[in-house]
């Protein structure tokens, strides 16, 4: 069978996805400061000049990750509140997805670089805080939208808990990865699970 020619525009969009795939494997092996360039390129199967030509730099590259491991959260998310799903079920889904997220969360390193890259960097700070209020004023009206589809009152206000959830998943996440013999999967997601149930469900 006749390999279909890509167009141009499918072409870039190719060399982009598979620089971003490069990318994430290379800073969770040597993480962000130690992973260069062409490290990246030379992983996806491209030159130096391919990544300037769908990048600007590593901490633009790096943001792009954390907007897609975030769209894909979002579309993970809006499944649970559709349309047409009994209440019970829909608290099943969110109990699970909340306490169960770290188990799937490839992209946790990827934050954690993040955020130790925005305390060094004024210029990827601004970039980086920008996006970190846009992930709470989504989670915020989440919250709101899931408390009106499960007609269940919000134990507190909509922007505190979204923010109390977010810091306590990143938390855990951290205890986990660096004593992982403490911090079991089954302890991660005990302690998960039983704090969403009391600041979401009230019970």
């Amino acid at each position: 069978m006749k390999r279909k020619r890509l167009t141009r525009e499918e072409s870039k969009e190719q060399t982009r996805l598979r620089l971003l795939d490069a990318a994430q494997t290379i800073f969770m092996k040597k993480g962000f400061v130690a992973a260069s360039v062409e490290d990246i390129a030379e992983a996806a199967g491209y030159t130096r000049g391919a990544f300037y030509s769908n990048f600007r730099s590593k901490p633009e590259l790096l943001m792009e990750l954390l907007r897609r491991d975030h769209e894909r959260m979002q579309v993970d998310l809006q499944s649970i509140i559709q349309e047409g799903v009994p209440r019970e079920e829909m608290e099943g889904r969110a109990l699970a997805f909340y306490s169960q997220f770290f188990r799937e969360n490839d992209c946790y390193l990827l934050w954690a670089e993040a955020k130790l890259l925005a305390t060094r960097d004024a210029k990827f700070r601004a970039r980086f805080n920008a996006f970190s209020r846009e992930k709470h004023i989504f989670f915020t009206e989440y919250a709101r939208l899931f408390s009106e589809r499960v007609g269940t009152p919000l134990q507190m206000p909509a922007e505190v808990l979204a923010l109390g959830l977010i810091a306590l998943c990143e938390g855990v996440e951290a205890f986990r990865a660096c004593d992982p013999q403490h911090v079991t999967d089954d302890l991660a997601e005990a302690v998960l699970g039983g704090f969403f149930s009391k600041a979401v469900f009230g019970r």
